[in-house]
């Protein structure tokens, strides 16, 4: 992972304590969490960055997904305030985040939830392969009440990158819970859609970016990429090989290693998602957000990665000052641990109930917001649709909190209008999605 003030040392480096600290917590299998000092939550909780947030090998992008190990979420705390049950830190038995009628509420998609998305198909695209992923999904579907979606009914396919139903990746536990985490979110958001996932060989661009393109060649108008690495002087040359897709939503997870930017976030083709600590308000929308930061017990920090690119150029829909290049993020969702989400996995760990948090779980959702807004037109770049309800009620603008510091405040710190952490805000409803 990335400090405050990030090195380039090469494209997929990613220095300083937070990468010593992952690391130490993939080789002790998660016996020792990070610390996370969680504003939003009355008391800490304990995280682990996923094995797959640190490259299995030169030349791989991580993705960003964090599992909470202990203390009590969000969801549980007003749990327990309802019906004065006191929960149990980290079990897996049963859900201990935020599920899709939460996700609904918090962003005024339950109406649209309902009653959209049918017909349209979400891409879920991640590295290697997950033997357990539409079991798993079953699992949070039953649970929740959403309808099958499954092989046999043609709302489920698993894809290698080439297209190949039969011929699949080798297995990973750790991107198996990135999988968990994507394809439960894009079922919490658009429950009547149908889901794609594209699984890469493995974790580069050029074999991820192959599966982009096999996503789009399948016929999907909605890519949910939720993992980056630092940027390089290739990354112009990626854009035009793996991500210039009009007429396609392609979603990409801003980084969780607070200020920062990441490719391919950074491209100009894509809607960068960065994250917010979500909690329950009294306020008239029955929510509240803030920009996601957290110190951990390492002097390492996490957060949704933000600022001005350094290699890729400005979309014209972009019209910020501050930075001459394109600026990250677009728009965000909840990625907070501590008031994360529900997802069921099983491949490699207890099966089970875990929470997750990280811009791996604000991508998808978006990409489920997009689906319920419908197809975009064929020529757009579905970037730019947020941007034209700058300023409106559709989305919820989120104006506290920051990622660390920087030169150029808007880079990191929330305010009205625009900034890096949350671009313009989160969803309310799906006015801000559609063409």
């Amino acid at each position: 992972m990335r400090t405050n003030t990030p090195t380039r040392r090469g494209r997929w480096n990613r220095t300083g304590s937070a990468a010593a600290a992952t690391a130490a917590l993939v080789l002790a299998g998660f016996g020792t969490a990070v610390q996370a000092d969680a504003a939003t939550a009355s008391s800490k909780v304990t995280y682990a960055a996923t094995p797959c947030s640190t490259p299995k090998k030169a030349g791989e992008l991580a993705c960003n997904s964090l599992r909470i190990t202990g203390g009590i979420t969000a969801f549980q705390k007003a749990q327990a305030k309802a019906d004065g049950v006191t929960p149990k830190a980290a079990d897996a038995s049963t859900p201990s985040g935020y599920g899709p009628s939460d996700l609904q509420s918090a962003y005024g998609l339950t109406s649209a939830a309902s009653s959209n998305g049918s017909g349209e198909t979400i891409a879920i695209v991640d590295a290697y392969n997950d033997p357990n992923a539409e079991a798993d999904l079953a699992k949070y579907r039953t649970y929740y009440g959403l309808s099958a979606c499954t092989t046999a009914n043609g709302c489920f396919k698993k894809v290698s990158q080439t297209g190949s139903t039969t011929s699949l990746p080798s297995s990973d536990s750790g991107w198996a819970e990135e999988i968990s985490l994507d394809l439960d979110m894009a079922s919490a958001v658009c429950p009547n859609c149908n889901i794609t996932l594209v699984e890469a060989k493995s974790a580069t661009m050029a074999n991820l970016g192959t599966a982009v393109n096999e996503a789009v060649t399948l016929g999907a108008k909605y890519v949910s990429n939720s993992y980056g690495g630092s940027e390089s002087s290739s990354d112009t040359s990626y854009d035009s090989s793996y991500f210039n897709h009009p007429g396609v939503a392609i979603t990409v997870s801003s980084g969780d290693d607070a200020y920062g930017t990441e490719y391919p976030a950074a491209s100009k083709y894509v809607t960068a998602v960065g994250g917010t600590s979500l909690s329950t308000s009294s306020a008239s929308r029955g929510w509240t957000e803030k920009v996601w930061y957290q110190t951990n017990s390492d002097g390492s920090v996490s957060g949704p990665g933000s600022g001005c690119s350094t290699n890729d150029a400005k979309p014209s829909w972009q019209t910020d000052t501050g930075c001459t290049k394109r600026t990250i993020a677009d728009v965000s969702a909840v990625a907070d641990p501590a008031t994360g989400v529900s997802v069921y996995d099983s491949y490699g760990v207890t099966a089970g109930w875990y929470t997750f948090g990280g811009t791996s779980a604000s991508a998808p959702i978006i990409a489920g917001v997009y689906a319920l807004a419908g197809t975009p037109g064929s020529s757009d770049y579905p970037a730019s649709y947020p941007y034209a309800a700058a300023g409106t009620s559709a989305l919820n603008d989120v104006t506290s909190g920051n990622n660390g510091t920087c030169s150029t405040s808007y880079y990191c710190t929330a305010g009205t209008g625009y900034d890096g952490p949350t671009g313009w805000g989160t969803p309310e409803g799906i006015d801000a999605f559609t063409g």
